[in-house]
């Protein structure tokens, strides 16, 4: 396996694994000349080495020359000239070629021998291969779900549930002291919990769903009714659903939290006073029609600045949340925070950022995802969901309908700041149109291939050096970026990247066992291609398992 260990590293994104993009990184960082290297560090650019979209433009790229030329005022292929006849000196015969492509792109073809060393590496370190320590000594705490403690997960809030989740085995993975939370909105305090409350007692039909909830749970019932207020009634209610909702979570979902954080506790210890004694202090905080404000610039400002007190008395969420960030920040000592919201949340994001930077808190600290609504289809037509008119589906249902494989996998399969149709005809199919099926598929067939063969293949020496199909190679390129993935997927939480790699790699397993027979009557090359089977193997599994869905031998 290659490195260089080269004073840039701090500026070029090195990491204490070894992959080839941090090679390629390198390289180009030791081909500069010390101009570049100032102008590069002092804009706090980092070199950017991706995959090209167009295999004949190479197995890397970069743009790098292209960034410097205008600071440096040269002619971007003359500064590529220049620098490829550095990386080819300097390359230890890792390429083929490199090129200059274009206004100025630098491209680098693979030797097929780097990835034979490469597959060697993955049958050497197995499910290690690709873990990294960028977190090490650094406490995240990631708070998901979180739903309101009104009813029952509904299957909008799988987005954050399977997305929170697999993040949290990522960041884990790359040696975060990793902390997964649920954050319970359970405060008497709480408007929502004395409308559930009021439900309960019959004086309101803001929570039509709670009439039935209660005649199956009668002493319930007796309770939530002979409660003295809507308060003490809404928070025996909420404390039935929180425990039905954790129920589902572990069993079901099985996401289990490191910690539950009731929001009644925090108010309990006056966490809510002590923070806007600390603003007021501060002079953020101010008294208008009965209300308490904060104060987001030097003048007051209806428009901007927000109301952390109702003129009832009654807290906003916002007060709510500065205080839960607070007692994660200053009181538990965390590095950095990673909330998962509903779309809805999105200005609310603003204000929360404003809160916490006024309390001290860095708002870089704060990584707050916004996930998009969910709609589910089922026969070409959408399901109609509404939690407050009591016929929404809910997530429990959902995963009891396809499977907790395909719910994950397909919740997973969007980026969180787009809308998402859920296909229920799609997730029931057993077929290779079916993505988590078909990933699963390519794991069981592995697994049988090598029942067969009876025996494990060597892991390194010469034995990879026989593959040199397209389709074999095509196979290996794919497997060793599953680095990239976990060092990109750690640095921007975007965690489709997973599922979307699966299928990729699932693909070009097919493609090779289609092309390539791999128990064959020659030895050696059978050892060979067994070789890449049972890599393919460790990358699959690994990444099914960071996305919490399983891989089975047989299907």
């Amino acid at each position: 396996m290659c490195g260089i260990n080269f004073v840039l590293n701090v500026f070029v994104g090195y990491n204490e694994v070894d992959m080839l993009r941090d090679d390629i990184k390198n390289l180009i960082a030791r081909a500069l000349d010390a101009k570049a290297q100032k102008l590069l560090k002092s804009a706090k650019l980092d070199i950017h080495v991706e995959h090209p979209g167009d295999p004949t433009h190479g197995d890397f790229s970069t743009n790098v020359a292209m960034q410097l030329a205008k600071p440096l005022k040269k002619d971007p292929r003359i500064l590529a000239d220049l620098l490829v006849d550095k990386l080819i000196s300097d390359s230890r015969n890792l390429f083929t070629m490199v090129e200059v492509d274009g206004p100025g792109f630098i491209n680098f073809f693979l030797k097929s021998e780097t990835l034979h060393e490469e597959l060697s590496d993955i049958l050497k370190k197995k499910e290690t291969y690709g873990k990294l320590t960028t977190g090490k000594n650094s406490k995240v705490n990631v708070e998901f779900i979180s739903a309101n403690p009104t009813g029952e997960l509904h299957i909008g809030n799988g987005r954050g549930a399977f997305m929170g989740d697999s993040l949290v085995k990522i960041l884990t993975y790359v040696e975060y002291e990793t902390e997964s939370e649920y954050y319970v909105n359970n405060a008497k305090v709480s408007e929502q919990i004395i409308n559930l409350g009021k439900a309960g007692q019959g004086k309101s039909d803001m929570y039509p769903h709670v009439k039935a909830e209660l005649k199956e749970h009668p002493q319930l019932e007796k309770k939530v009714k002979s409660a003295k207020t809507s308060a003490d009634a809404g928070f025996l209610l909420a404390q039935h659903y929180q425990k039905k909702n954790k129920e589902v979570i572990g069993r079901i979902l099985g996401i289990h939290f490191n910690k539950y954080v009731p929001e009644q506790d925090l108010y309990e210890r006056g966490l809510d006073k002590k923070i806007l004694n600390l603003l007021d202090k501060k002079g953020r905080v101010y008294s208008k029609d009965g209300a308490r404000w904060f104060q987001v610039g030097k003048r007051q400002d209806e428009e901007v600045d927000f109301v952390l007190v109702r003129s009832s008395g009654a807290p906003t969420y916002i007060l709510s949340d500065l205080m839960y960030h607070w007692h994660k920040f200053k009181e538990r000592k965390i590095d950095k925070a990673i909330d998962f919201f509903g779309s809805d949340h999105h200005g609310y994001t603003v204000r929360l950022r404003r809160g916490v930077e006024a309390l001290g808190i860095s708002p870089d600290s704060l990584e707050i995802i916004l996930t998009q609504f969910v709609r589910l289809v089922d026969g070409g037509k959408e399901v109609k969901m509404s939690k407050r008119k009591g016929d929404f589906d809910t997530l429990e249902q959902l995963v009891d309908e396809v499977g907790l494989d395909a719910t994950r996998f397909f919740f997973l399969q969007r980026s969180p700041e787009t809308h998402m149709d859920f296909d229920l005809n799609l997730a029931k199919e057993q077929s290779e149109k079916n993505p988590v099926y078909y990933v699963q598929y390519a794991h069981a067939r592995i697994c049988s291939i090598l029942r067969k063969a009876g025996t494990v293949p060597a892991r390194a020496g010469t034995v990879p050096a026989l593959l040199v199909h397209p389709s074999e190679l095509a196979l290996i390129k794919e497997l060793i970026k599953f680095p990239e993935i976990i060092e990109d997927t750690a640095n921007d939480y975007q965690v489709q990247r997973l599922p979307h790699y699966a299928i990729k790699v699932a693909d070009l397993f097919h493609r090779f066992y289609h092309d390539c027979r791999v128990l064959t009557e020659d030895k050696k090359l059978t050892d060979a291609r067994l070789s890449l089977v049972l890599a393919t193997k460790i990358i699959i599994k690994h990444t099914l398992d960071l996305m919490g869905v399983t891989a089975p031998e047989k299907m």
